[in-house]
């Protein structure tokens, strides 16, 4: 028997969405995506801003991760 679940995907969506947006408006986050940005442009990287965000947001869900305060989604 399994644990009862009381969100409907939708739901779980939405708190997904809302602990991402969390993140990114955070000013932690935005001084390492503007940090990585400059790295990639001296690098000579292609899509500098999308590979920045992309990483920033990767290393705040990770770290929030080995800290056990990772989110987590139920499974259906």
């Amino acid at each position: 028997m399994g644990y009862p679940r009381f969100d409907t995907p939708e739901e779980e969506v939405k708190r997904w969405l809302n602990h991402i947006a969390l993140i990114c408006l955070s000013e932690d986050f935005q001084h390492l995506k503007r940090e990585l940005e400059s790295l990639y442009v001296q690098s000579n990287m292609d899509n500098v801003r999308i590979t920045a965000f992309q990483d920033a947001l990767y290393a705040f869900l990770a770290q929030e991760e080995d800290n056990g305060q990772t989110y987590r989604f139920h499974s259906c």
